[in-house]
């Protein structure tokens, strides 16, 4: 079977999020599960593409409206991520740095999935199934099917996995124009209220959809942010898949970003070397439990609720805790994150930027992870954080709550809250500072949660079947 993934993003190519992840992991398990699986995504100008060498494997033109698009597609020569590696290069379109953010990012990605249909066009074969991503590529499944250009090609199945519902990839008509001629009775499979939405576009013409997992595609039909009924009328075609994550590259015994090398045996003596020159890097105190946030500062995250919450535990005298935070986003967020440093010399710090070296160090060495999420369709930096031993405080909902069972339960092992509001951020952090004092049911649950197998074989095994049906 032949699977060709379709992306914006793909680690460490290019990475803004989650997305970059799977892309960047889960074709590598599918192509050791037996099967050939390739990745396509724009070439961003990333300092991947230019520490690494690559053939020209295609060139073509195509029609987008009045202009004649021309494209060139290069292919990775090492195979250095264990799957076949294509970029797309469409002069003054896809040549930036940054994945996302421009004005005319919906002409952008329409035309990157142009040209990846014209080039697939001109195979010598057919991939088994297009597998696209979010709603960036979420327009390929109507083109393979409606435009007449791709006859040829009609039959490759599609699937679509949601990353993130909450972006629909919007455009006008106008812009929805520069696709090659297609049935034009079919009007309604790109319209969503009036307006060409991607995402719902790809849920009523993708052969299969999935959600990341089994939690968000609940929530879904509920909660997507005005598709919910569509959601729901397609049930029937979609499935929840949880995410893995990649056990080489998330392994504290092998991590060659961290500070100290440990496994389940040496859990205790690990975390604390690495601790420590975490706690020496920022001005912090080893001997306080340290509690970090990685990821986006987007309201989504439950990142602007940190500051008022932060303040308001260490305003409490006499509070012993310190607090580390790695991220970049919204700027306003970004500014009462920073603005917190002079105030709380020695108990907070904080880092405004992507760091993936950071946040391995910051894993490594924490003790616990805080994820107060309005919305997180997976989530992996839990799965990251037990990897390390580092135990999740997170908000019951998508993934979080799949993945995470309080330790007050049976068998349970993180913390877990009910609102995304302060006061339930500081009772959560309250309890992990009591677990905090327990040191021997702190090191029972920390051996507990590295044993969790969060690999991605068993959804490896679920997309075949999916594929397979």
């Amino acid at each position: 079977m032949e699977i060709l993934h379709v992306s914006a993003e793909c680690y460490p190519v290019a990475k803004v999020g989650g997305l970059a992840d799977v892309v960047g992991s889960l074709p590598k398990y599918q192509q050791k599960a037996g099967a050939i699986a390739k990745v396509v995504m724009p070439m961003h100008r990333t300092k991947f593409l230019y520490n690494n060498e690559w053939d020209v494997v295609h060139k073509g033109n195509f029609k987008a409206g009045s202009r004649n698009i021309e494209f060139t597609i290069i292919k990775e020569k090492k195979n250095i991520l264990g799957f076949d590696l294509y970029c797309v290069d469409i002069f003054g379109l896809l040549d930036r740095e940054k994945v996302y953010g421009y004005d005319d990012d919906a002409e952008r990605f329409l035309l990157f999935q142009i040209a990846v249909l014209e080039w697939v066009n001109h195979w010598n074969h057919k991939p088994d199934v297009f597998h696209v991503h979010d709603h960036h590529t979420g327009l390929i499944p109507f083109m393979l099917k409606q435009c007449y250009v791709y006859k040829n090609i009609s039959s490759i199945k599609s699937i679509l996995t949601i990353h993130n519902a909450q972006y629909q990839g919007w455009m006008d008509w106008k812009t929805a124009g520069l696709m090659p001629a297609w049935d034009t009775w079919n009007w309604g499979l790109l319209d969503w209220n009036n307006i060409v939405n991607s995402l719902a576009c790809a849920i009523k013409c993708a052969d299969g959809v999935t959600t990341v997992s089994t939690g968000y595609l609940n929530e879904l039909t509920v909660d997507a942010n005005g598709l919910e009924s569509l959601i729901s009328s397609e049930i029937s075609k979609c499935r929840g898949i949880l995410n893995g994550i990649d056990l080489k590259v998330w392994n504290p015994v092998q991590d060659t970003f961290i500070m100290d090398n440990y496994s389940i045996k040496d859990v205790k003596s690990g975390k604390h070397l690495n601790k420590k020159k975490l706690c020496d890097d920022f001005n912090l105190d080893i001997s306080k439990p340290l509690i970090i946030f990685i990821g986006r500062l987007v309201t989504d995250k439950g990142a602007d609720l940190l500051p008022s919450a932060i303040t308001g535990f260490l305003n409490i005298p006499n509070a012993s805790v310190n607090f580390l935070i790695l991220g970049s986003g919204d700027k306003k967020i970004e500014t009462s994150i920073i603005n917190m440093q002079n105030k709380w010399v020695g108990y907070y710090h904080s880092q405004i930027e992507y760091n993936e070296k950071l946040s391995h160090q910051m894993y490594a060495g924490a003790d616990f992870l805080i994820m107060p999420s309005r919305v997180e369709p997976c989530g992996l930096n839990q799965m990251y954080a037990m990897r390390y031993g580092t135990i999740p405080i997170v908000r019951k909902t998508g993934g979080l709550n799949d993945t995470v069972k309080d330790f007050g339960e049976k068998d349970g092992y993180g913390i877990t809250f009910i609102n995304a509001s302060n006061a339930d951020i500081i009772h959560a952090i309250n309890r992990a500072l009591v677990l905090y004092e327990n040191k021997s049911k702190l090191h029972e649950l920390r051996s507990k949660i590295m044993k969790l197998d969060f690999s991605w074989e068993n959804s490896v095994k679920e997309y075949f079947k999916l594929y397979e049906k």
